[in-house]
């Protein structure tokens, strides 16, 4: 039986909303300074809609809607439902404010974050599926989208075309895929997604085939990952107590998001006592796989934990 959050009654897909751009760099800290100079404004949901919009972001009215969109899901701000106001989320600040951590995203510990902030929350549905669900390690676009259409088709999810499936699923892979032309003629493509640079899926072969690529990844922190795994037991476990099966193979766990393998699981997980001065703990007593924590989980912690990356890379440079 299928399970996580795509199969739950209540779900509702998301195939929209970028307007077929896929996120470009610079364009989450243009959204957080917007809302970070409007934020006392009771009504700065104007400041993507109105007609100094086009002005203040320095592009077309479409993707000013796109970079509201890559602002939203990617966490760096949030919009009431209660009103017409739009704030700037603690995440955002941490690392978008001036002051942040990397508000330019300059270093590959932010594009991870970026990346499990799309991939790992079930609000993108394509995202959500083909890092969480897909089933081959190989794919052609056509194959990724029928298999999106198949789960609208069984869910019952209604007014979602198959334009709409196949233009989201074009977008994804731009996301992800670096163009090649401008890789083959050495012109650096300000266009593409940084998230190119994380090497998630490479093209294979002819024009329309690609491949998830699983295995170790040197430039993810360990206090990305935990983040992660802090963030993914929130949304999946009170316990005080989570399983190496679902950390490594439940949809929306770091092992997933990451495409990861069971060993490079392990790895990480096994230098969590001494990251932590125990506060987390990798057990494989009596054979049962799983990480104890001994205190309480919060997105505040999870964000404290990141730190642990930039201590690393980023004070040093700035010394």
């Amino acid at each position: 039986m299928a399970r996580g959050p795509l199969f739950e009654k209540n779900y509702r897909p998301q195939f929209s909303g970028h307007e077929t751009f896929p996120l470009r760099y610079g364009w989450l800290k243009k959204a957080f300074d917007a809302i970070e100079a409007t934020e006392p404004e009771s009504d700065n949901k104007s400041v993507f809609l109105s007609e100094d919009a086009i002005a203040r972001f320095g592009v077309g009215k479409n993707m000013v809607a796109s970079i509201r969109h890559w602002a939203t899901a990617a966490g760096i701000i949030e919009e009431s439902n209660s009103s017409r106001s739009i704030h700037m989320t603690d995440f955002g600040r941490k690392f978008f404010a001036d002051s942040g951590f990397d508000p330019y995203m300059e270093h590959p510990e932010t594009l991870w974050l970026v990346h499990w902030q799309l991939s790992a929350r079930s609000e993108k549905t394509t995202w959500f599926w083909a890092f969480n669900h897909y089933p081959a390690v190989t794919f052609e676009r056509e194959q990724l989208a029928n298999s999106l259409e198949r789960i609208v088709k069984e869910q019952g999810w209604s007014r979602v075309s198959g334009s709409t499936i196949k233009n989201d699923v074009a977008c994804f892979i731009r996301t992800y895929v670096a163009n090649q032309a401008s890789r083959q003629t050495g012109h650096e493509d300000t266009l593409e997604s940084p998230l190119t640079e994380l090497g998630l899926i490479k093209s294979i072969g002819k024009k329309d085939g690609f491949r998830f690529v699983r295995g170790p990844k040197s430039t993810l922190g360990n206090g990305v990952f935990l983040y992660a795994l802090i963030r993914f037991w929130l949304s999946h476990s009170n316990a005080s107590t989570l399983s190496f099966e679902a950390i490594a193979h439940a949809p929306g766990s770091p092992g997933c998001v990451f495409l990861l393998d069971e060993n490079d699981v392990v790895d990480r997980l096994g230098v969590l006592d001494d990251l932590t001065d125990g506060e987390f703990r990798w057990s494989e007593t009596a054979g049962l796989k799983q990480v104890i924590r001994s205190v309480e989980l919060s997105r505040d912690a999870a964000l404290r934990y990141v730190e642990i990356d930039y201590d690393e890379v980023v004070r040093p440079e700035a010394a």
